[in-house]
């Protein structure tokens, strides 16, 4: 099913569908992951072809059909799909059963978060992205999950490290025993900033070398999959354990959306992440959540 390898990760194809995956992980068992592409749905126009946002002016009919293919390619299950709204914060929300649906099949409830953690296998976390950086974490211990969104303004404040305290706090995690991968996003030779960014960056408690690069008139350049990575070591993962997908939206522009690259004019990737349900867990309770 792997036609061809970019960056770190094997572009996969099946029934006109293709998707993202870690090549590191190819052989990691008891999970399951994946990044869309824009290839194999049925959106036209800009939002051309597998866009799966409804809520940038997409026919709602042919995102459902989008979802619909595309797990049935990558191997998910539509209801036990579970995303939020995504606000540009720090937000890590835990989900369960009680959960599965919500910002996909049922729309009625988005509760505002940018990162989400299980330890429910079949329970399959969803995140959205045209630029920004999806962050994928497995713990193969604790057997939990979580999956973060990180534009420049949750890079800034640190959602990395907080997705690292946040599966250390509801789940017992150690830092070390993570896995993590970072997927495709703009790379830092597309990503302009202004000196407002880097301001915040500098806060940071890391250093910037190789991360920002100043440009001259108030403008950087500012790598924020490196910046992601090195703010998870700095929570105490091992950096042999990070994987850095090295696939660039913008750059890619024939194969991503790219938010920056068609001034807005795009549709949404998704990211996915489960637990597989043949995968056993002592520690959930009936509904689905830790206590």
């Amino acid at each position: 099913m792997t036609d061809e390898r970019i960056g770190t990760m094997d572009l996969c194809r099946k029934d006109g569908v293709s998707f993202l995956r870690f090549h590191e992980w190819s052989g990691l068992t008891g999970f399951s992951h994946a990044f869309s592409t824009r290839e194999g749905g049925v959106s036209e126009g800009y939002f051309s072809s597998m866009n799966l946002s409804y809520y940038l002016g997409d026919r709602e009919e042919n995102v459902d059909e989008n979802y619909r293919r595309f797990c049935a390619a990558a191997g998910f299950r539509t209801e036990k799909l579970v995303s939020g709204a995504q606000v540009h914060e720090t937000r890590i929300r835990e989900v369960g059963l009680t959960d599965c649906g919500q910002g996909v099949t049922d729309r009625s409830v988005r509760e505002e978060a940018d990162g989400l953690c299980t330890n429910v296998p079949g329970v399959t976390l969803v995140t959205y992205h045209a630029d920004c950086v999806p962050l994928y974490f497995i713990d193969p211990v604790r057997k939990c999950i979580a999956l973060s969104h990180a534009g420049w303004r949750g890079t800034v404040a640190n959602i990395a490290g907080i997705t690292v305290e946040t599966l250390r706090s509801r789940y017992g995690s150690r830092p070390e025993d993570l896995i993590a991968g970072i997927g495709p996003c703009i790379c830092k030779d597309c990503y302009e900033v202004d000196e407002t960014v880097a301001e915040k960056a500098r806060l940071l408690p890391i250093g910037l070398s190789g991360i920002l690069f100043e440009k001259g008139n108030g403008k950087y350049l500012f790598d924020l999959a490196r910046c992601n990575r090195d703010l998870m070591i700095r929570a105490g993962m091992d950096a042999d354990r990070i994987t850095l997908g090295g696939v660039c939206t913008m750059c890619r522009g024939d194969l991503l959306y790219s938010h920056r690259g068609t001034g807005g004019k795009r549709g949404v990737h998704g990211a996915f992440l489960r637990i597989d349900e043949s995968s056993p867990n002592g520690n959930e309770r009936k509904e689905g959540k830790t206590q």
